[in-house]
């Protein structure tokens, strides 16, 4: 099971409470990660709406996770 860190932006970060936390999981990968973290921390975004990194670069949300990785997940932005 891989340790990963992830931190958290915008909306995300406001519903956890936190910027950044590291993780064991068992999930392979970031859909997978989002999911359990969304029914552990009861996220409102559902998957299509948030992007994810892994070690600073977007990745599909089947791209596989490894340990000691980094994992960003972005919600929308609005500018104005």
């Amino acid at each position: 099971m891989p340790t990963v860190s992830i931190r958290y932006f915008a909306l995300l970060r406001e519903q956890r409470g936190l910027s950044e936390e590291r993780l064991t999981t068992e999930a392979a990968t970031p859909d997978a990660l989002y999911a359990e973290l969304r029914a552990r921390h009861g996220f409102t975004l559902p998957p299509d709406r948030v992007r994810a990194a892994i070690d600073g670069e977007f990745v599909s949300s089947g791209a596989p996770l490894r340990d000691g990785q980094a994992v960003v997940f972005i919600p929308p932005v609005a500018g104005g």
